[in-house]
């Protein structure tokens, strides 16, 4: 194979495989080998390895040598940071939004549409769901007027994806309270109340993700 092809491929396999991570296709905690691997992908293991070690060095991934991958889990630290970040970056977007009245409508009627397509969405696809979730907050960080903000925000989107997906898969309730708080939340908006926003994020991040204390 060249090099150009085994690139190729090791680009394809490290797709799929992040993917299946993110979605919890492969759970955190799990250990795949690179043959496991090159199988379902129909390809050497060499792209498969250089695949892994781009996952490692990104932290999705831990490799022992001949023994296999392990998928990293998400642990508490890294919820807690995530949610840290989140946090400040969508509160400090609307309460600059609060102070340009005239760009509250055009959020909250992206929210309305994004809040729709949620319950048009099939509450099995979890994957949908979760993208859908993950717009409906990229949509108030961008309504911040802060590209470099916003751009941050989008670098946290992988990560919020994968947290949203396993809260689902742990708890079947989660789906529902996320619509009902991601109304709540643009209600606040809609009312320019940055305050109450704040506190009902808090709250909102903490309960989804299970992280007590996550909320004070």
């Amino acid at each position: 194979m060249s090099r150009t092809a085994t690139e190729s491929a090791a680009e394809r396999v490290y797709a799929e495989v992040k993917e299946r991570i993110l979605t919890n296709s492969i759970a955190g905690g799990e250990l795949i080998s690179e043959g496991e691997i090159a199988a379902r992908c129909s390809v050497s293991r060499t792209p498969v390895r250089e695949a892994f070690l781009r996952l490692e060095a990104e932290g999705w991934m831990r490799l022992y040598p001949k023994r296999g991958a392990l998928v990293v889990p998400i642990g508490e630290r890294e919820k807690r940071d995530v949610i840290d970040a989140r946090r400040l970056l969508e509160g400090h977007a609307v309460r600059s939004l609060t102070s340009r009245p005239a760009a509250v409508p055009e959020l909250v009627a992206a929210l309305r549409d994004n809040l729709d397509a949620h319950r048009r969405a099939d509450p099995s696809d979890v994957v949908e769901f979760s993208r859908l979730d993950a717009q409906f907050h990229q949509l108030i960080a961008a309504a911040g007027d802060n590209p470099i903000l916003a751009d941050f925000y989008v670098t946290l989107g992988e990560r919020h994806r994968r947290m949203t997906i396993a809260s689902v898969h742990r708890d079947a309730a989660v789906a529902s309270r996320i619509l009902t708080d991601h109304l709540d939340l643009l209600g606040a908006i809609e009312a320019a109340d940055a305050d109450r926003f704040e506190r009902l994020l808090a709250g909102h991040l903490a309960g989804v993700h299970d992280l007590p204390g996550a909320s004070a």
